[in-house]
Parts: C-alpha cells; sequence; structure tokens
C-alpha cells in the first residue's frame, strides 16, 4: 500500500514538473521570439528624402537579419558626403539614439547625409543574459512613449554560430572566438562570409560605390575604459578631426584626439580608411551600463547614467571620465555625439568644402540643448 502511494505522489510531482517546465519553455519561447522580431518604430522627418536596404550593396543579406534600412537625407545643394553609423554595438545606446534624432529631426541644406541608425541588427535581435540588463528603454515624444531596444554587442548566435576558439580576420589577425561577431572587428568584410561579415562587406561597397566622403561611427566605453570621451581617427582624417576637435574643446566639451593603430584590424577607423576614400572617424562617450563597476543594470541606469558603484569608484580614481552625483545622462552622451557630427562636418567644410562641396545639417540639438533647461531627448523625437 505505501509502494502504490509513493508511486503515484512520484508520478504527480513528475507530472507536474513536466507542466511547469513546459509553462516555462513557452512563456521563455514567446519572449524570445517576441524579442527577436521586435521593430523599433522611426518616425523619419521631413529632412528624410529616401531610404534603401543595406542588401544593395550586398545581395547575400536579402530576406537575413542582417539586412539594414539607410536613411538618406539630401541636400537642395549639391556637396560632400557623410556616412552615420549609428547601433554598431547594441548595448551603446547613445550612437543608435544619436542616428535615430539624425532621422527624426535634422534636415540637410547642402551635401548628402547617410544614416544607418541600426548597422548590426542582427545584435538587436537578442541580449546579454548574464548581464542582465532590460530589453528596452522608453521616452516620451510628442506621439506618445516609444520604445527602443538595448540589444547585444554582438550579432545573433542564432543567425551566425558555432564560435570558433580562435577568430582569424582576413588579415590574418587573430582575436577570441566571439569576436567574430563583432562587427566593428569584421570590416572590410567578406562577401559570401559569416553574417557579421557580409554585413561589413555591404558597407564597404557602399562607401566604395557612393563616392561618400566621411564617415563616423558612434560608440560608448565603460568609464574604466582608457579611451573614452574621444575620436579615434585614420591618419588621413587627422588634420580634418584636429579643426573638430578643437572647436569641441572651445564649446567646453573634453574631447580627445586618438590616431587608429595601424595594427589593429576589423575596425572602422582602421579598415574603412584603408580599403575606400572615406574619412573614417569613430567616437567614444561613457556608458555605465557597459562598465564592470556598476550596480544592477536597469532602465534608470541606462537613461541616467547614475551608480552608487561608480561613485564610489570615481572616489577612488578608477574611472577616465568625470563622474559625480549627477551620473552621465543619455542626454549629454547623445550630445556629444551629435555636437561632434556637426563640428566634423564644419571641418569637412574647412578642409575639403572647396574641393569636394559643403556638408551643411540642421535641426539636430546640440550638445548645450541637450544638457541644460532640463531638456529631454524625447523634446526631439517624432
Amino acid at each position: 500500500c505505501c509502494n502504490e502511494i509513493f508511486k503515484t505522489h512520484k508520478n504527480l510531482v513528475t507530472a507536474v514538473c513536466a507542466v511547469a517546465s513546459i509553462a516555462v519553455a513557452v512563456v521563455a519561447g514567446k519572449d524570445f521570439y517576441d524579442f527577436r522580431h521586435y521593430q523599433e518604430v522611426i518616425i523619419p522627418g521631413e529632412g528624410v528624402t529616401s531610404t534603401f536596404q543595406l542588401s544593395e550593396y550586398n545581395e547575400n543579406l536579402k530576406g537575413t537579419f542582417g539586412d539594414t534600412t539607410v536613411y538618406v537625407m539630401q541636400g537642395e545643394k549639391e556637396g560632400g558626403s557623410f556616412l552615420v553609423l549609428g547601433g554598431t554595438h547594441p548595448n551603446e545606446p547613445s550612437g543608435h539614439m544619436a542616428a535615430i534624432t539624425m532621422i527624426e529631426s535634422g534636415k540637410v541644406e547642402a551635401g548628402t547625409v547617410y544614416v544607418i541608425p541600426r548597422t548590426d541588427n542582427s545584435a538587436f535581435t537578442h541580449n546579454d543574459p548574464q548581464e542582465g540588463s532590460p530589453h528596452f528603454y522608453h521616452f516620451e515624444t510628442e506621439s506618445g512613449t516609444r520604445q527602443f531596444v538595448y540589444g547585444s554587442r554582438a550579432s545573433n548566435p542564432i543567425d551566425q554560430w558555432p564560435d570558433p576558439d580562435v577568430y582569424t580576420h582576413t588579415s590574418g589577425q587573430t582575436l577570441s572566438g566571439s569576436e567574430m561577431r563583432n562587427i566593428n572587428r569584421a570590416y572590410p568584410g567578406v562577401k559570401d562570409g559569416t553574417l557579421t561579415e557580409q554585413i561589413a562587406y555591404a558597407i564597404t561597397n557602399m562607401i566604395n560605390t557612393l563616392d561618400i566622403d566621411m564617415e563616423m561611427d558612434l560608440h560608448e566605453a565603460s568609464p574604466e575604459y582608457p579611451t573614452i570621451n574621444a575620436t579615434v581617427a585614420h591618419e588621413r582624417a587627422m588634420n580634418m578631426a584636429s579643426m573638430g576637435i578643437l572647436e569641441l574643446q572651445m564649446a567646453g566639451i573634453n574631447m580627445s584626439l586618438e590616431p587608429s593603430p595601424v595594427s589593429l584590424h576589423g575596425l572602422t577607423h582602421r579598415e574603412l580608411g584603408d580599403h575606400t576614400n572615406t574619412l573614417a572617424l569613430l567616437m567614444e562617450t561613457g556608458n555605465p551600463a557597459q562598465g564592470r563597476l556598476h550596480g544592477k543594470i536597469d532602465e534608470a541606469l541606462i537613461l541616467t547614467g547614475k551608480d552608487n558603484c561608480y561613485m564610489k569608484a570615481s572616489e577612488l580614481g578608477y574611472l577616465y571620465i568625470p563622474y559625480d552625483e549627477n551620473g552621465v545622462p543619455l542626454e549629454l552622451r547623445v550630445g556629444r555625439h551629435l555636437q561632434g557630427c556637426i563640428e566634423y562636418m564644419k571641418a569637412f567644410n574647412e578642409v575639403y568644402g572647396a574641393e569636394k562641396g559643403e556638408l551643411i545639417m540642421t535641426g539636430i540639438p546640440t550638445y548645450e540643448e541637450l544638457t541644460t533647461g532640463g531638456h529631454k531627448l524625447g523634446e526631439y523625437l517624432n
């Protein structure tokens, strides 16, 4: 009798556990599916004159999660051309939001500006579970509450797997295997390579085909990383970048200028400078949600950059950015990116305007507008 009761109890427990496991799998699976297929709403402003898909420059991307939209902002007056890459790493939201702000509020009067807000679209389809980061962050805008993705540094492993033990770049440089899904280690790309390499190839091919004069890759870095609040420039862009840095410094924005290392391959500022005629630049801001010394990663940390652990780290002298009780708000970081783009366009005009025509863009908020008077980024979104 006791054996029968025990067997019945055991079977009941097994059944309950099985049902619970199935329920967890269904809930988790739905969350994973929904996040992978979620598309942010971008509301182009009147400055956007057309769009096209990146797959126009590598047909292998058609129908994949690597394809992404390129927004074209063409002025009435002919001039130079400028490519802005946002969302290279979707866990660096400042670059992504700076690109979207350009699309929604900017207008080009002279020249052409190309903006890619989701450079590695695949990396927006997942995040890093061990980081415990949220899927989304939100802004109040004229059209209501809008939701944006906080993704991963690397392409989704569903799109590209397995990682090798060692990733060998086309230059022969070797890196950790997981870096094979980091698009900023994949340039100039391979047309029929991995998905990440295919995306990089498409961007390189687009720059060459359209003969784009200048490129800016918008990034963020952890506050304890030395190359931060900096612009990294290919040697052909150093003269122009130096002029832009001086203007940023005069505007009260501390920005250092770093030369692109000639022996570090796969990055935009090196490979796009070497394999195209573009003037290749990359900007870094300080993002506390990205480092390793913070407390809980939540939406508040992403938006305000306030963290008690980083306050302590700052007191101990561990950080490479100014940090106090005000944190490093997303508005400040986006402001640095946008003001940088403004100043480098002015510098381009000074150095190359007579030869290539000017680049003139209006409407995007300045650093001062985003950091004074309590202004929020959502005010500049549609």
